[in-house]
């Protein structure tokens, strides 16, 4: 947004010379021709721009095109079905829910149904009556005294510095006028969280909000928190797909006072989260951290997050938990597509698993471990549509939830400044001129609305696949195209 500003003002003030060369002819153009030897000198012997040294004066076109490069491909260039990450269908899917629009598409799919890698749901020609309102998934195992009956579709991780105190107020109310759950994110429980909504308080590497003063887990800290009415459940973060093997990133140009101060942190600094957890360093370690926080919170559901690498290391958690007969209630899985702030470009890229083949993965060794009817899957990456969440529960997930999704419901519009306090709808900064611009009073009624109207969708989903319930859902419903041959995930 800074650049596209300067592109404007660098534009008017060429129009004003412009104009004032045709009012004024003569001296309009002995100013233009100062003013460009200079600029041409400048250029010339300046040391930072091979461009313009080489190219003096035209080699700005580059730049001045370049400031309002990303602009220009979101508006001008990109079609319904090919902008990344999120591309343009499912941001109107997600605009038109949240601000209930018109919520039908003229003329048929844009998709090209015969690539590979297209999917599909089965349908029946005998489809059921639709449900009046969704089901709930009741989390917690038989060591928790708390059990919690979530909804199918839930805010995930964003943490308070991520995002603005508006974003996080917004999120919050309107997870509580739909009932459904706000994950705090790493970065601690604010007083911007406290709107009332229920929260999944996530714990990651850096113990925000329940840490030491040099950064260990602090028990006490945490058993006041934990205990908080608003607190439904504990999550552990392993690790994000965004970045899996790399802690939280805060860059310091979002790390202000009040945030610093939630997180027990300096202000002003890049905050690096430790890759991993000093509390532990190996499956029985992880599961006896489950048991300790279950126990601080007096109960409450306590699970993990995350991304798989490595399967044998997941395959020694659920042999663990046989071992020891200590389980989480929940698991939280996330894909190498998974979304964040701020993160490492290989991170980012080339590391993790992707969603699909994690979650097949995590369902299908719970599965063989006899595992899954005690330990509940919830999954979040690009999940955006009632189709995504209907798959997800097709491949064995219990709850989905959504992050971009929340933010695009907010009013984001994937400026893809997040990573330098310059978001320019007020949801991923802190700076109080675009913070400002995000309505606390209207936006939470629009994440209300999306969450209400994706249910909505999914429930006539579920109605044409011919199912009664949730529990009759499985993968022999979903078919993708492989390899020229269409494939049921079966």
């Amino acid at each position: 947004m800074k650049q596209a500003i300067k592109f404007t003002f660098i534009s008017m003030l060429i129009f004003a010379l412009l104009i004032g060369i045709i009012l004024w002819p003569l001296p309009g153009f002995i100013v233009l021709l100062v003013l460009l030897v200079l600029l041409g000198f400048y250029d010339l012997f300046q040391k930072k721009h091979t461009i313009l040294r080489n190219f003096p004066v035209v080699g700005h076109i580059r730049y001045l095109l370049e400031m309002i490069g990303p602009e220009l491909h979101q508006y001008f260039v990109e079609s319904n079905i090919d902008g990344n990450p999120i591309n343009r269908n499912h941001r109107s899917y997600i605009y038109e829910r949240a601000k209930e629009q018109t919520q039908t598409h003229p003329f048929g799919t844009e998709l090209n149904v015969n690539d590979d890698d297209y999917k599909w749901m089965q349908h029946s020609i005998y489809p059921t009556k639709k449900m009046e309102t969704p089901p709930r998934v009741v989390i917690g195992g038989k060591d928790c005294q708390q059990p919690y009956s979530a909804s199918l579709f839930n805010i995930s991780a964003m943490s308070f510095g991520a995002l603005s105190k508006n974003a996080i107020q917004a999120l919050n109310l309107g997870a509580k006028a739909g009932h459904f759950f706000h994950d705090t994110g790493e970065g601690g429980i604010s007083k911007h969280h406290l709107q009332g909504g229920d929260l999944v308080w996530e714990i990651g590497t850096g113990y925000f909000g329940c840490r030491t003063e040099d950064g260990n887990f602090d028990a006490e800290k945490f058993k006041e928190k934990a205990n908080w009415d608003q607190v439904k459940m504990i999550e552990i973060k392993i690790s994000q797909g965004a970045k899996p093997g790399h802690g939280g990133v805060l860059p310091a140009a979002k790390n202000d006072e009040e945030i610093a101060k939630i997180r027990g942190i300096q202000p002003h600094t890049d905050v690096l989260s430790p890759p991993g957890h000093s509390t532990f360093s190996d499956a029985e370690g992880l599961l006896q951290f489950v048991q300790q926080l279950r126990e601080l919170s007096n109960g409450k559901p306590v699970g993990f997050k995350l991304a798989i690498g490595s399967k044998q290391e997941f395959i020694e958690i659920c042999e663990k938990m046989l071992e020891t007969g200590t389980k989480p209630d929940f698991i939280t899985v996330d894909g190498a597509e998974g979304g964040t702030g701020a993160a490492p470009i290989d991170f980012s890229n080339y590391v993790g698993m992707p969603w699909e083949d994690a979650l097949i993965f995590v369902v299908d060794t719970l599965n063989t471990y006899k595992l899954k009817k005690e330990i509940k899957v919830i999954t979040a990456t690009k999940i955006f549509t009632a189709f995504d969440i209907f798959k997800a529960l097709c491949i064995g997930a219990d709850v989905c939830n959504s992050a971009r999704g929340m933010m695009l419901a907010l009013g984001c519009i994937q400026a893809l400044k997040c990573n330098t306090n310059e978001c320019p709808t007020g949801v991923a900064t802190n700076n109080p001129k675009f913070v400002r611009g995000l309505v606390v009073s209207e936006k939470w009624k629009r994440v209300r609305n999306y969450h209400k109207n994706i249910l909505e969708d999914f429930l006539e989903l579920l109605a044409a696949s011919g199912c009664n319930s949730v529990e009759q859902m499985d993968r022999s419903l979903i078919y993708k195209k492989a390899d020229k041959q269409w494939k049921s995930y079966t």
